[in-house]
């Protein structure tokens, strides 16, 4: 179990992220590519994944185990401020903190001989590191409007929060953070893999909502590195197919060109396709186009319309 012993400063400084954190999420999203747990969270993301590059790289594999302990220093606190703050802050990783992580890794694993050259500070290897993280992140979490996916989900965690908060401030918000963490004043807890006891003192707690953590909280391994607890959003079921509702939500007429445009098609196919005529069809595209939904590209004398991935995701 997991307790987390906050005083009344430290609760004076509890705070929600604003925004996904991008190295959290490329991290944990590697767990979820191999644990094969959450099938309609995940499922389709872990198919479009495997299309594009297989699975994760080697050296992700070696830090990233599926379970227990995963190296601190892969999670910079800069990575709130942006993927790029985030990835400076990793380059420059401390040689001292590379090799104390590295450390607690080889203690539940056999690890491969470059990642003791990471440890020995072997900028190559540093490297070698940053520069498949980055491929990684780019395929699994840039694609297919993944991140989009991430950014609604924790942005509508955060609205619950927000309401928690205005409600019953910071003790209404960790009251309403149940089942996964429970607020035992002055205690929050959450079953955990270890037992833990993590004490603030005075520094406050970052609350980080995580699309990709799994069903239950990750925090640092090393108590002296800002208090961060990262938790799993909620995962809402698909609805069930409806064929109309694409329909009852853009108009028949519109739904129709949304579906002909799906392979690409010109403004003369795609009135054929939509039983319009090119008028009606050029002007339907355009407010498709308007509305981020469709892209629009001039060939010689002829315009082609493709979906971007906006458009497939409402398509599906």
């Amino acid at each position: 179990m997991l307790r987390i012993h906050l005083t009344g400063e430290d609760l004076a400084r509890v705070r929600v992220a604003e925004r996904p954190d991008p190295l959290w999420e490329t991290v944990l999203s590697c767990h979820r590519f191999r644990d094969r747990r959450g099938r309609h969270a995940y499922g389709a993301w872990r198919e479009g994944v495997r299309r594009r590059i297989g699975a994760p790289p080697p050296t992700l594999r070696a830090l990233i185990p599926l379970t227990g302990y995963f190296p601190d220093f892969l999670n910079p606190p800069e990575s709130q401020e942006s993927w790029e703050s985030a990835i400076e802050a990793l380059r420059g990783t401390p040689r001292r903190r590379l090799a104390a992580d590295i450390a607690l890794l080889e203690t539940g694993q056999p690890v491969p001989g470059w990642v003791r050259s990471l440890a020995d500070g072997d900028r190559s290897a540093v490297v070698r590191l940053v520069t498949d993280l980055e491929r990684y992140y780019r395929a699994a979490l840039l694609g297919d409007a993944v991140w989009t996916r991430v950014q609604a989900g924790v942005a509508a965690d955060r609205a619950v929060r927000l309401r928690h908060l205005l409600a019953g401030g910071t003790e209404g918000l960790l009251t309403g953070l149940r089942p996964v963490l429970r607020w035992n004043p002055p205690v929050l807890e959450a079953d955990y893999p270890v037992a833990r006891e993590l004490r603030p003192g005075g520094r406050g707690l970052l609350l980080v909502p995580s699309y990709f953590c799994g069903r239950l909280p990750v925090t640092y391994a090393d108590d002296t590195l800002t208090p961060v607890l990262v938790y799993p959003i909620e995962h809402a079921p698909p609805p069930p197919p409806n064929p109309t509702a694409l329909a009852k939500l853009l108009g028949g007429t519109r739904a129709r060109v949304l579906r002909a445009i799906e392979h690409g098609t010109t403004t003369g196919e795609l009135a054929h396709r939509a039983g319009v005529s090119p008028a009606s069809a050029s002007q339907h595209a355009r407010v498709l186009r308007d509305a981020g939904l469709v892209r629009s590209v001039r060939h010689g004398s002829e315009v082609v319309h493709t979906l971007t991935p906006l458009g497939t995701e409402l398509l599906a």
